[in-house]
């Protein structure tokens, strides 16, 4: 019997997120108004087409913002996927739990200074100082690689099944 689950995670917005959104409808809104104070357009009545246009792609710009994970864990399995706006899915992490180095919180003592340097990074988190993230490294696509993600506690124990040494709770 397959054990499946899976666990969606709403990456927060940050300071970043709200100075590109903010860029973005300021850009939009003075390319708005130099796409009407064009007369030649005005008078070929593109004018409101062009700005319509620019307003969607603005709203399409911003709402790229927004950016969820679903982590799925199918019988040891781990696949974490990278939703965009509600309308777009990539795979972005697959891997199964025994090619795992360790798995712990990222708020123990395990994440030192070895786990800090590791150059290939995954942050599928709801945010950098979130409590319940937890940390994987592991030789994923010929690199070592750091995954930092929020795992649920029947996904835990679902590892610690497959790998009981590797998982770590403190």
């Amino acid at each position: 019997m397959d054990i499946f689950m899976e666990k969606l995670v709403t990456r927060k917005k940050t300071l970043t997120d709200h100075l590109i959104t903010a860029g973005i409808i300021i850009a939009a809104a003075l390319l708005i108004m130099v796409v009407l104070s064009i007369p030649i357009l005005a008078q070929l009545g593109l004018s409101l087409i062009v700005a319509a246009g620019i307003a969607y792609l603005g709203y399409r710009l911003i709402t790229s913002r927004n950016i969820e994970y679903e982590y799925i864990v199918t019988n040891g399995d781990l696949d974490i996927d990278v939703i965009i706006s509600k309308r777009k899915r990539k795979r972005i992490f697959s891997a199964n739990c025994r090619e795992f180095d360790i798995v712990s919180p990222v708020k123990s003592s395990h994440f030192d200074q070895s786990v800090q340097n590791i150059r290939n990074r995954i942050d599928a988190s709801s945010s950098k100082d979130s409590p319940d993230a937890y940390f994987v490294t592991l030789n994923y696509n010929g690199e070592k690689t750091l995954v930092i993600f929020e795992p649920t506690e029947k996904m835990l124990n679902n590892f610690r099944f497959y790998i009981p040494r590797k998982v770590f709770r403190n």
